[in-house]
């Protein structure tokens, strides 16, 4: 009865915490990167805290500095990214077209060797097929680029963020230690040890990826720009931050470069293969050096997981969704691993009765 009371007490807390999110999804986002910010920041500030520094004192340094960087950030990076995105996606349906007329137009005789009289009906559905997906695509990110707009407004993102970051930060251990002694007293080595399972999952793949997106997307940047590549800067910074989904985004960064490439250096196969080659090298880098070093592989979270937490997610809640999906999907992973070590435990797997004494019982 007691472990029935209590699987049911943690269902409703966690069907109350994910109705509260989505009644309130309009108005957490805030609040939410104002956690993600103090969590991501807590280790430098332990680490000031141990060197003998104020909690107080490193948790505004670790702020100030946060704050420094993205006003930099914003002031350099931003308007070029801007700039060139807009240009992006403006000339993205010319890009699509050209393409389609190098695949199917009159020179593409190998495709007529193949398909024969049935070229015409080809090239008319392909046309048509091509303009609903770039008409799709463009309409989705205008979307996406007009909604993170709105929702990362200048105040949420400039005032209230780092605020509630800063006395997250300050009261991080006390807050810690708080829930600590709210843990049901029977299970709470139970709990903790569940805890800090998740706190490696999160940060390992949160912090380690962070840190993998931020430098693939450097070099993919400046590696695109200097090949001469058209919007060479915006592709190679957006294959960067989505490469936290795993193989989207050096798939998107390469399908995106190489149609680019295809189109401004076409016949000139040296510089097409230069820029796909930048993307091979950059995912061997990532698989065999930045991913085995920063991230691990005690992690814990399936690709296909990953993708499916941070769709479901964002469908429900938005981009709070995206930002709730990756620590959300880790602590989920955590959670369906101890209740099938528990499961495999269990007179439910065995076949085996609780009360029933073992061979060695009945012999003495």
């Amino acid at each position: 009865m007691m472990w029935h009371k209590q699987v049911t007490f943690w269902l409703s807390f966690l069907t109350a915490i994910v109705l509260i999110c989505w009644l309130l999804s309009g108005v957490l986002l805030p609040f939410v990167a104002g956690l993600a910010l103090a969590y991501f920041l807590n280790p430098v500030t332990t680490h000031l805290e141990r060197l003998g520094v104020n909690r107080l004192v490193a948790s505004l340094a670790a702020i100030a500095l946060t704050l420094l960087l993205g006003i930099l950030l914003l002031l350099l990076v931003v308007p070029i990214f801007g700039a060139q995105f807009s240009a992006f996606l403006e000339r993205l349906p010319e890009y699509i077209v050209k393409l389609q007329n190098m695949a199917t137009g009159e020179g593409a005789r190998w495709l007529k060797s193949v398909v024969g009289d049935r070229l015409p009906n080809i090239q008319q559905s392909l046309s048509q097929l091509v303009s609903q997906g770039a008409s799709y695509i463009l309409g989705f990110v205008q979307s996406i680029w007009t909604g993170g707009q709105a929702l990362l407004s200048l105040f949420s993102l400039v005032v209230i963020t780092p605020v509630v970051a800063f006395y997250l930060l300050n009261d991080w251990n006390g807050m810690v230690a708080k829930v600590d002694s709210w843990l049901p007293v029977k299970n709470r080595d139970k709990i903790r040890e569940l805890a800090r399972e998740m706190d490696r999952a999160i940060a390992g793949f949160v912090r380690g990826q962070s840190l993998v997106c931020l430098i693939l997307g450097a070099f993919y940047a400046v590696s695109l720009t200097l090949t001469g590549l058209n919007f060479g800067f915006v592709i190679g910074l957006v294959s960067g931050i989505i490469t936290f989904i795993p193989y989207v985004g050096s798939l998107t960064g390469l399908l995106l470069a190489g149609g680019v490439a295809i189109v401004q250096f076409f016949p000139d196969y040296s510089m097409i293969g230069l820029v796909i080659g930048i993307f091979v090298f950059g995912q061997f880098v990532e698989g065999y050096i930045l991913s085995p070093k920063l991230v691990g592989d005690s992690v814990g979270l399936h690709p296909v997981w990953l993708m499916f937490a941070l769709l479901a997610f964002g469908y429900l809640l938005g981009f709070l969704g995206l930002l709730l999906a990756v620590p959300l999907a880790a602590a989920v992973g955590v959670l369906a691993r101890f209740a099938i070590r528990q499961y495999l435990q269990s007179p439910l797997y065995t076949g085996e009765d609780e009360g029933e004494p073992d061979a060695g019982s009945e012999v003495r």
